[in-house]
């Protein structure tokens, strides 16, 4: 464009116009998005053929009455009503909530305990008590079931320690753990707080590590406390990782099965049956395989719901 055509276009009032713009892809560099199906194939099929499809399967033979080798009749979901008029049955789900408080509650709360004075004050040979603390969730639960049978066994640590105290004047407290009706469910569930506080409380410090060491000063110039600093600064920065902690730990009680196994067999009598239990129980021992197939949905069911409970409740409404 010329000096002269430039001029008169300014003094009209218009504008030049702008050079056409190249045309830009939607599609980002690289390989189409369709290849990243090709990457995670085999972990989809590994994970229908061992997962969605017994989970289907338990699904279609909980609508049967089958002892696992004859003929097959339809019930319907008379084995799903049966859970909860079946005492045994209702008795094992009133146990698992006690479960979750041991396995869950427990160890969250312990954890926070922990981590709060680990916050305020600092600890030599910290990544040491961390691997001390954590070991227990990589020893194998049925090596922790004869280790803790041991310890509660008549003439185990618990007794001696507690035969030392009689000697002293103490009321004598020695008895059977894993054989009274009474101790032998919270006995159990001692085990599992001792197997969760490890991975509550890793997961804790790696939360506290983020929070701003300004928010601490901040709060102790305002002139709070150790309890109040706590719920302050603390607890709400550790939402996403207690959700965590009381997800995987909820559901490592609603699946309890190798502990109560090598430990009790569900007894006392029916004292710590657990529906993971009653699963095995029901299928292979007394050959009621839609009851169990019935109890194991359920339980899956559960496991989804109280997940989704936790997020919800935990995280708020973004979870």
């Amino acid at each position: 464009m010329t000096t002269v055509a430039r001029h008169k276009t300014r003094k009209s009032g218009g504008e030049a116009p702008a050079p056409r713009q190249a045309r830009v892809e939607s599609r980002p560099p690289g390989e189409p998005r369709r290849i990243g199906w090709l990457y995670v194939l085999p972990a989809l099929l590994v994970y229908g053929a061992f997962l969605l499809w017994p989970l289907v399967r338990g699904a279609q033979f909980s609508l049967y009455d089958w002892d696992g080798l004859g003929t097959a009749t339809w019930a319907g979901v008379s084995n799903y009503t049966a859970i909860w008029s079946d005492p045994v049955l209702r008795g094992a789900f009133g146990h698992l909530l006690v479960l979750i408080v041991f396995y869950a509650v427990l160890p969250c709360c312990i954890a926070f305990l922990l981590v709060a004075v680990m916050s305020r004050s600092k600890i030599h040979g910290l990544a040491f008590f961390r691997t001390v603390l954590f070991l227990p969730q990589v020893v194998a639960m049925v090596a922790v079931a004869v280790a803790w049978r041991w310890v509660y066994s008549a003439d185990g640590p618990v007794n001696t320690v507690l035969g030392w105290a009689h000697a002293l004047g103490l009321p004598d407290w020695r008895r059977g753990w894993l054989g009274d009706f009474t101790f032998a469910l919270p006995a159990v569930g001692l085990v599992g707080t001792w197997v969760g506080i490890g991975l509550a409380m890793v997961l804790f410090l790696a939360g506290v590590q983020r929070i701003p060491r300004e928010l601490y000063e901040a709060a102790r110039i305002d002139g709070a406390g150790a309890v109040r600093e706590f719920f302050a600064v603390t607890l709400p920065a550790l939402r996403r990782e207690l959700a965590v902690a009381l997800t995987l730990t909820t559901i490592m009680a609603i699946r309890n099965f190798d502990l109560i196994y090598n430990a009790t067999e569900g007894g006392p009598g029916d004292a710590t049956k657990v529906p993971a239990y009653e699963v095995y129980n029901r299928t292979f021992n007394t050959g009621e395989v839609g009851l169990g197939c019935a109890v194991g949905v359920t339980l899956a069911v559960l496991a989804f719901v109280v997940t989704a409970g936790i997020r919800r409740v935990v995280e708020g409404k973004d979870a």
